[in-house]
């Protein structure tokens, strides 16, 4: 992306295109990331286009020659957006053609296409693809020679001397030292080997014998450890047969003292729980029962109910003596009519109605006596 900067174009429309433009320095890249955008906001908006629709960037040949492009920017950037519309309508279209164009129908049931070659040349079609080895032999690198090794050119003049057998060296004297010094090695060697033994024989007999103390120090450990188990464990076996037998000391004792106290508590036991039950009538006789919780109780409600119609029977002779005296006195509150034709009715005097009155109050105590005596 670039800023859009006016095109200059200098040269004619006759002659191939060309672009130039004033030489200018880039503007100096910041350091950091500027916090706020303030000041991009008070320069304005920077405008940028891509160079792949900027209409002064050259495609294709160069050397040909080309219209000069247009001044403003506005219109070019109109045509090429028609220009494309025009192109992406003539490419539907095709497509649309293609689309339309009638293909082979579909096979009928138990049927199918194959591919058939209607080509004047027949061509073998096959899924694998024909394979040919080729092979180029080229000659084999010839390794590199070795370096000579490098000899001076000989210098000087040569000298010789000849020496007689015998004359430098005498195999039986000179040999004598290295004998001795080799038999001398070899023996010294040999008394050494015969020490390293004789000292690991003594070291594997000082072995042996550890070993056969140590051994027997640790059977006397183990016959000491398990004599000692032994012994713990017949102790503490005698100790808890003391302790069971302890124990079962005191448990005698102890159920001889409560079989004592037993029998002694339960002496006068036996005695008191009779007299107990006694005064709390549990031992009663069944007649007296009998006659204090079915007899008793049906004659008192007996009783009561006489005394009942007892009262009942003076509640209704007391009524009725009531409801006479009260119409004798109605009936003597009023005066007589006074009729001269008619002679006075004999009316009854006091004297007739109280044998009358007394009459009904005895027939009714003689009832009630009546059934007194019945009940």
């Amino acid at each position: 992306m670039v800023p859009v900067r006016e095109p200059e174009l200098t040269a004619p429309a006759d002659v191939p295109y060309s672009f130039s433009s004033q030489p200018r320095s880039l503007p100096p890249r910041p350091k950091y990331r500027e916090q706020s955008n303030a000041a991009e906001k008070e320069k304005g908006p920077v405008h940028y286009c891509n160079i792949t629709i900027d209409p002064r960037v050259v495609r294709g040949n160069v050397l040909s020659v080309r219209p000069h492009p247009p001044q403003h920017t506005e219109p070019s950037t109109l045509e090429v957006k028609r220009q494309r519309r025009a192109q992406k309508q003539v490419l539907a279209r095709k497509l649309a053609e293609g689309q339309i164009r009638p293909a082979t129908p579909e096979p009928v049931e138990g049927r199918e296409h194959a591919h058939v070659q209607t080509e004047l040349y027949l061509e073998e079609i096959s899924d694998r693809i024909i394979e040919v080895d080729g092979e180029c032999q080229t000659d084999d690198f010839l390794d590199r020679p070795p370096t000579p090794l490098f000899i001076p050119a000989k210098t000087g003049k040569d000298v010789a001397t000849q020496i007689e057998q015998g004359e430098l060296f005498d195999f039986d004297i000179e040999v004598k030292p290295i004998l001795e010094v080799l038999v001398g090695k070899t023996v010294e060697q040999a008394l050494l080997e015969v020490m390293e033994e004789e000292e690991l024989a003594q070291l594997w007999s000082h072995q042996r014998a550890f070993a056969e103390l140590r051994n027997a120090e640790f059977a006397e450990l183990q016959r000491l450890e398990e004599q000692d188990r032994r012994i713990r464990e017949e102790k503490e076996r005698r100790r808890l047969e003391h302790l069971e037998k302890l124990r079962k000391q005191k448990e005698t004792a102890e159920k001889i003292a409560a079989r004592a106290f037993a029998q002694r508590y339960l002496a006068d036991l036996i005695p008191s729980v009779f007299n107990n039950l006694h005064d709390s009538g549990f031992f009663y006789d069944p007649i007296e029962r009998d006659i204090e919780t079915e007899f008793l109780p049906w004659l008192m409600s007996e009783v009561e109910e006489t005394l009942q119609k007892k009262v009942l029977g003076r509640m209704m002779l007391d009524s009725l003596i009531r409801m006479v005296v009260e119409k004798r006195l109605d009936e003597f509150s009023h005066p007589p009519p006074s009729d001269p034709t008619k002679a006075p009715a004999a009316e009854p005097r006091a004297t007739d109605a109280a044998p009358q009155v007394a009459g009904e109050a005895d027939a009714a105590d003689q009832a009630a006596a009546g059934k007194e005596e019945t009940d």
